[in-house]
């Protein structure tokens, strides 16, 4: 009988995607279901057949087997429990992606406990925030950031190493696990700033099936591919998309450790002939300004990005280069992914800059403040009809006449300036054009004539000048609108990110607030 792994077109995921066909794709029931049983466990068959490929920073290339990982996490799941771990603790760690990361994982989900992965880059105050949050029982980190963890009253610390490895041979390399669907598995917590900790969104282990149309449909992952996701499997989008959804489908995965580097990325992505790649929109536009794409031979069918639109000078180098179609795929921590290109579809077309349609089961509309659905080429809300209601996205998008979605911002990226509402996300676009602008932010700056005015933070090789800002609002002005250009032009190193790696734009505008207020006084 035909899965859903079996079907590859548009017109297929239309007719046969539901709940009841994602299930089939498990061994687990919407009564008991284990994450780790169906991302590792299962997939152990004694062949050493690889899971994850770890491309290190400094050279290495460490691959580890599905049969490597399983041994070792039950191993850990047996060791928590002598050490008094119970259903519903918490299990931190803070890890780059290695053998003792995956064990940490999949070892605390099978005993019923709950995963937390931290960022490693994380300072004392945003580690203590988390930690604050969510108590863990024992916290994992290595051996650099462990004095640090130490330091903080009320949390187990235990270095990952050799040791530890050592430590739990001694125990079976079984585990069953008793895990009811709905259990925790994970508390995933969203990028954001060190004095604001963003909540902690819940997964249970049913997450993994719904997760599942995201896989299939905005990745656009099936069995045999070769799959690669540089995101950190701290976040979202490197934990469910590039590490758990492959593995659920015994899909081989491939990541990133230690400082990115994108020509690194690039040696990985070619040595290992990876056919399918989904990355963040930093990560394709990093490769680009490397300018050592030609150095290299590229294999790829499929490749998905996420996290914020990619400008047209990228998508031009992805043709370029990659020879292969980016696909958008639209969708937060909170509420999953539900706008996609579907990936490797021959019936469907990809639009340039577009988030594509929804995935099978999902409707969204781009709406007015007054709740009626916008015209086509007209901005309105994001909206996501679930739980018989409409619920917003924070976000703001158009739909053309074909039914494509195109994201128009962040809601709080609208200015209005003078009477004039301009989008932050179409000047960035534009100015991205411009062969001496690397990166740029844009948001609207305070100002006490217009009330909000665009301003433009931008990287560049060139050295600034008055000149140059002029050219530069000049070239905005033409391609777009008369009105619509950055009057204030500020030339920077580098940009706010988040450790996403998203532009962290709330920080620029706090910042430029600050300066308003200072001004003020």
């Amino acid at each position: 009988m035909a899965k859903l792994t079996d079907y590859t077109s548009y017109a297929d995921a239309q007719t046969h995607a539901g709940s009841a066909a994602l299930w089939e794709l498990f061994d687990g029931d919407r009564d008991r279901l284990n994450i780790a049983h169906e991302c590792i466990t299962r997939h152990a068959d004694g062949s050493r057949r690889p899971a994850v490929r770890i491309a290190h920073a400094d050279g290495r290339d460490e691959i580890l087997s599905f049969d490597e990982i399983s041994a070792g996490a039950a191993r850990f799941a047996h060791w928590l429990e002598a050490e008094g771990v119970r259903p519903g603790d918490r299990i931190a760690f803070m890890l780059e992606p290695s053998l003792p990361f995956y064990v940490c994982l999949f070892g605390a989900m099978q005993t019923g406990a709950i995963s937390v992965p931290l960022f490693t880059l994380f300072g004392p105050d945003a580690l203590r925030l988390r930690v604050d949050d969510c108590t863990p029982k024992i916290l994992i980190t290595n051996s650099e950031k462990a004095e640090m963890a130490r330091g903080m009253d009320g949390i187990r610390v235990v270095v990952a190493d050799e040791g530890l490895l050592d430590v739990i041979a001694e125990y079976p390399s079984s585990y069953a696990p008793r895990s009811k669907a709905d259990d925790l598995a994970v508390f995933q917590y969203t990028s954001g700033t060190t004095r604001e900790l963003p909540e902690a969104v819940r997964h249970t282990h049913r997450s993994l099936v719904t997760l599942m149309f995201a896989a299939l449909y905005g990745t656009g992952i099936r069995p045999g591919d070769e799959f690669f996701c540089p995101s950190s499997p701290a976040w979202g989008h490197g934990l469910w998309h590039g590490t758990l959804a492959p593995l659920g489908l015994g899909v081989t995965t491939g990541t990133f450790a230690g400082r990115f580097d994108p020509v690194r990325l690039m040696q990985a992505l070619s040595d290992h002939k990876i056919t399918n790649m989904s990355a963040a929109a930093t990560h394709y536009r990093m490769m680009k300004n490397s300018g050592a794409a030609g150095d290299f031979t590229f294999h790829f069918r499929k490749l998905s990005y996420t996290g914020e639109p990619i400008d047209p000078g990228t998508l031009d180098f992805i043709d370029r280069y990659f020879k292969v179609p980016a696909c958008s795929m639209y969708g937060t921590t909170e509420i999953g992914v539900v706008l996609v290109n579907y990936p490797g579809a021959a019936d469907f077309t990809v639009k340039p800059g577009s988030l594509g349609k929804a995935v099978p089961g999902q409707v969204l509309q781009a709406q007015r403040p007054d709740g009626t659905p916008s015209a086509p080429g007209e901005i309105g809300e994001l909206m996501l009809w679930r739980r018989n209601r409409w619920e917003t996205t924070k976000d703001l998008a158009k739909i053309d006449a074909d039914g494509y979605f195109y994201h128009c911002g962040r809601a709080d990226d609208v200015i209005i300036s003078a009477g004039w509402t301009m989008s932050a996300v179409e000047i960035e676009n534009t100015l991205l054009k411009h062969p001496d602008v690397q990166e740029c932010a844009v948001i609207g700056a305070p100002d006490a004539t217009r009330g909000l005015v665009a301003k433009a933070f931008v990287v560049s090789p060139r050295a600034p000048s008055d000149a140059f800002v002029k050219e530069l609002q000049s070239f905005t002005r033409e391609r777009l609108a008369q009105h619509e250009f950055p009057r204030i032009v500020e030339f920077v190193s580098e940009l706010p990110k988040t450790p996403a790696g998203k532009v962290h734009r709330k920080i620029l505008r706090d910042r430029e607030a600050a300066k308003a207020a200072e001004l003020a006084d």
